[in-house]
């Protein structure tokens, strides 16, 4: 120490110098300590931040339902408390969901994944499954109707981002790598198009096919698979005359024909932009919920809010989901980054399920794609949908809480 303080006294005099200012303790009494959360509060934030949204704006779109002989038996708030104890129900759920490792849904997703065949095959099966407007796609549980195609959503996210990690050798390879997986979308494919739920298809292929790509699928592989999946859609809508004439209503919504038929969502969805123009009319006032809008309080919840609160209120949603589809990426590259592939891919999966359904439904909202049966992500009025959405944040909740004990030395 001696030399050391003569090498850095002035002028070269050790006895000039004083004692160097090192400290060999830490003040932990200090009144500002130093604090590191735990996981991702912005993200519980805006979850809960939508959560609250969609609730108040089910209320709005559901408050005039019993003035219809349809839903004549039911009280003006039905609906808000039912999707309020489906609110509850979800987020107590999620919080025990937070506390399962990631080592344990890695083991699980291929069991997950049958469960859910075997699910999607249950409701098939006559007296079984509950037919609303024609499509068999719930399971009645007395206090909810459970929707298989949900627990889907989340099955292939799990499976596909477990697959990747196990093909990781033979990812070059197209047989080896990519067929079992196909085949895997393809038999829950056909299961639903038998309900039929083409827009769950849709989005559980899309989830698939991203995690393939996220996962290090040759590109060639990637775009080859991208054309199959769109030529079997074109081949479906082409074979099947009630998609084809969906697919005409959307592309000339305004005719006479079109208008009172297979556009009539569209055109009184649109009508319901147009009347909320920049600030809306009011929350609560909305025209076309009263009963002019057919399912207002779940696949045309945006239309709602677009009339009542105007393009500020669709804009606010819109970044929201951006916000959360950006986070939940970055979640699963810091993940893949501390060499955690499953868990960094179950991330990204859940960004890309949550971004392109919400994508979807505010196409179809905005007349940008044509009508599909899919809701709002955490918004629209849904028992299972709500609870599954809550479910897949929360795993991805737990993939930053283990990034965090990681970064930190410890152990996840």
């Amino acid at each position: 120490m001696g030399k050391l303080r003569g090498l850095l006294g002035k002028g070269g005099d050790s006895e000039a110098a004083g004692p160097l200012p090192v400290r060999d303790f830490v003040n932990v009494t200090s009144s500002q300590p130093s604090k590191v959360m735990g996981f991702d509060q912005p993200l519980v934030w805006l979850t809960i931040a939508l959560l609250a949204m969609g609730l108040v704006m089910v209320y709005s779109a559901t408050i005039a339902l019993p003035d219809s002989p349809r839903f004549s038996n039911y009280t003006p708030g039905f609906f808000f408390t039912r999707h309020l104890i489906a609110i509850i129900m979800a987020v107590c759920v999620a919080a025990v969901v937070t506390q399962i490792p990631m080592s344990t849904w890695e083991k699980t997703a291929p069991w997950l994944f049958v469960v859910s065949l075997v699910l999607l095959i249950l409701v098939l099966i006559p007296h079984v499954g509950k037919v609303v407007y024609g499509a068999r796609r719930w399971l009645p549980l007395g206090i909810m109707n459970f929707q298989p195609s949900e627990l889907a959503k989340l099955a292939i996210t799990l499976y596909a981002a477990d697959y990747m990690v196990r093909k990781m050798d033979v990812k070059e390879h197209f047989f080896r790598a990519v067929m079992p997986m196909a085949v895997a979308v393809g038999v829950i494919g056909l299961l639903l198009l038998a309900e039929p739920d083409m827009g769950a298809f849709m989005v559980i292929a899309t989830i698939a096919m991203a995690i393939l790509f996220l996962g290090g699928v040759n590109g060639r592989m990637f775009f080859l698979i991208t054309a199959v999946l769109l030529g079997a859609f074109t081949l479906m809508v082409t074979l099947s005359p009630w998609r084809r004439e969906r697919i005409f209503a959307y592309l000339d919504p305004w005719s006479e024909k079109n208008a009172l038929g297979k556009a009539y969502q569209l055109t009184h969805s649109l009508i319901a932009f147009g009347r909320g123009e920049i600030f809306g009319e009011g929350l609560g006032s909305s025209l076309e919920k009263l009963h002019y809008l057919p399912e207002a309080h779940t696949d045309f919840l945006l239309a709602v809010i677009g009339e009542e609160l105007g393009f500020i209120g669709v804009a606010i949603v819109i970044m929201a989901f951006f916000w959360l589809v950006v986070r939940l990426f970055n979640i699963g590259r810091q993940a893949i980054a501390l060499d955690r592939v499953f868990a960094g891919l179950v991330a990204q999966g859940v960004a890309v399920w949550m971004g392109g359904q919400a994508f979807i439904n505010m196409g179809v909202n905005l007349g940008v794609l044509p009508t599909k049966g899919l809701t709002l992500p955490l918004m629209s009025f849904g028992g299972s949908g709500v609870m599954l959405n809550c479910i897949a944040l929360a795993i991805c909740l737990r993939v930053d809480i283990e990034n965090r004990q990681l970064m930190r030395g410890g152990r996840a």
